[in-house]
C-alpha cells in the first residue's frame, strides 16, 4: 500500500519478517534514520491489534519474539493530530470525493493526584467494555498514584474498536482539502477507494499539503468511520454503508470493463479464511501482549 503513496508522504519503514536473528533487526534499525521511540505494526493488521510504541532496543526484542507475522518499524509520527479522510473516484476521472472526515482522540484517564491507575480505569465509563484487557495491558502500572491533572494513555491504537474516540470534522472539508487526496489517489492512477490515517500538524496544514504523514491508508475493507461522530441514527449509517458498497460495485465493473478480472469465489473465500484466521491469532496475542 506505501509503495502507492508518493515519497516523503508517508514514515520510514523498515518491513521485518517473523523469525529473523534479532542482531539483524537492530541492524537494519542502526543502518536507518529512524530513532526511538517508535512504532510497530503488522503489515497486515486491522483494530489496532499489536500496534506499540517502542522505547528501546530490549523492548522491540520482547515484541519480535511473539510476533508470528511480518511487521513494520516506523519512526514514529510527532505530529498532535489525527484524522481520517474516507475518498473515492471512479476510474478515469481526475477528481474523486471526501465522504467522511473525522478526528481521533486517545483513550485515556486524568490523574486526580490520590487514585491509582486501577481505580481511574475501573470508573471509567469509555473503558467498561473493554476492562479486562485494559487491566491485563497495563498490569505493572495498576498501582501507581497518577499525579493531579497528568494524563495516562490506555491505547495508542486510535480506532473505535481500542477506545479511541471519533469526532466529526464535517464542516471542515473544502476543495483544497480534496485536491490533496486527488493528488495522493493519482499518484499512481491505481487508488480509487479507502480510507486515510493521517497524522497533522493542523486541519489547515493538511488542506495546503503540508505538515502530514499518512500512517497508513485501506482499501476495499475500509469502514466508513464517518457513520461514528456525527449523531447518525441506525438508519443513515446503513444508508452510508451502502452507498460505499455501491461505489465499489460501480468501481469494479468500471475496472473490470478495462481488464482486470474479478477473483473466483474460491479464491476469495480462501483469502478470507486465512485473513480471519490471522487476526484471530493477532487479536490473542494483543490481548496478553504487555507493552
Amino acid at each position: 500500500m506505501y509503495a502507492q503513496l508518493p515519497p516523503g508522504s508517508y514514515p520510514e519503514s523498515i518491513y521485518v519478517q517473523p523469525g529473523l536473528d534479532f542482531i539483524k533487526v537492530v541492524k537494519f534499525l542502526e543502518e536507518s534514520s529512524l530513532s526511538f521511540p517508535v512504532a510497530v505494526k503488522p503489515d497486515a493488521g486491522m483494530m489496532g491489534f499489536m500496534f506499540r510504541i517502542i522505547q528501546n532496543v530490549e523492548q522491540l526484542g520482547k515484541y519480535h519474539a511473539v510476533m508470528h507475522s511480518e511487521y513494520i518499524i516506523q519512526q514514529l509520527v510527532g505530529y498532535p493530530l489525527e484524522v481520517s479522510v474516507f475518498y473515492y473516484r471512479l476510474p478515469g476521472s481526475q477528481s474523486g470525493r471526501i465522504t467522511g472526515f473525522i478526528k481521533k482522540e486517545f483513550l485515556e484517564v486524568t490523574g486526580d493526584g490520590y487514585s491509582t491507575l486501577k481505580d481511574l480505569i475501573l470508573k471509567y465509563s469509555r473503558v467498561r467494555f473493554r476492562r479486562d484487557e485494559i487491566l491485563s495491558k497495563h498490569l505493572g502500572n495498576l498501582s501507581s498514584i497518577i499525579p493531579l491533572g497528568k494524563t495516562y494513555c490506555l491505547s495508542y491504537a486510535l480506532n473505535l474498536s481500542r477506545g479511541g474516540r471519533l469526532i466529526s470534522l464535517e464542516g471542515e472539508k473544502t476543495e483544497s482539502l480534496l485536491q490533496v487526496f486527488d493528488k495522493l489517489s493519482l499518484y499512481t492512477q491505481s487508488f480509487f477507494y479507502g480510507r486515510y490515517d493521517v497524522k497533522c500538524t493542523s486541519i489547515e496544514d493538511l488542506r495546503k499539503g503540508i505538515n502530514f504523514s499518512i500512517l497508513e491508508y485501506n482499501g476495499s475493507g475500509a469502514e466508513p468511520h464517518h457513520i461514528y461522530g456525527n449523531g447518525n441514527t441506525l438508519l443513515a449509517a446503513y444508508k452510508i454503508i451502502l452507498h460505499h458498497w455501491k461505489i465499489l460495485y460501480i468501481i469494479s465493473r468500471i475496472n473490470y470493463r478495462n481488464g482486470i478480472s474479478y477473483w473466483k469465489y474460491r479464491d476469495g473465500l480462501r483469502f478470507l479464511s486465512a485473513a480471519k484466521k490471522h487476526f484471530r491469532q493477532l487479536k490473542k496475542l494483543d490481548v496478553s501482549f504487555e507493552i
